[in-house]
């Protein structure tokens, strides 16, 4: 296989993934996680804080990526690509502003690099909430492992 068509994938395409941030969803991440940090659990702490209510676990905001990627993943083997794509990495992730219950998120994830010789993409990450204000931003590199 030539490797011009490795991944299948070209700079550029994209995929948005959305979700409402529920209290449920952030209870069982603690629980999932063990993170218990009662800015996350406890509506009477949290009140008294610099962000006056509740706030998401930042790994919860980033596991939306996951979805994602997911799809981008997906495209690359219905396209036909060799190998198993995986993640690689998660660089500069920056969480610019807390998620409150609630809030609506939408995970944007571009494709920026294509090394097709190498079996790996470069990606752009970003999660947007309902008023278009960035809270994460990030870089994603999949790579694709071929036995």
């Amino acid at each position: 296989m030539s490797a011009a068509h490795r991944t299948f994938l070209l700079p550029g395409e994209q995929v948005e993934f959305e979700k409402t941030i529920t209290a449920a969803d952030v209870d069982m991440f603690a629980k999932i996680t063990g993170d218990y940090d009662p800015v996350h659990v406890d509506g009477a702490y949290a009140a008294k804080t610099a962000f006056g209510r509740r706030i998401a676990h930042g790994a919860l905001v980033m596991g939306l990526l996951s979805a994602a990627s997911a799809t981008i993943s997906r495209w690359s083997v219905e396209r036909g690509a060799a190998g198993t794509p995986v993640s690689a990495g998660y660089d500069r992730i920056r969480f610019v502003r807390p998620v409150f219950i609630g809030g609506t998120l939408t995970a944007r994830y571009v494709v920026e690099e294509v090394d097709d010789a190498a079996g790996r993409t470069r990606s752009r990450l970003e999660i947007t909430n309902q008023d278009s204000a960035v809270c994460l931003v990030g870089t994603h590199i999949l790579a694709w492992v071929v036995a």
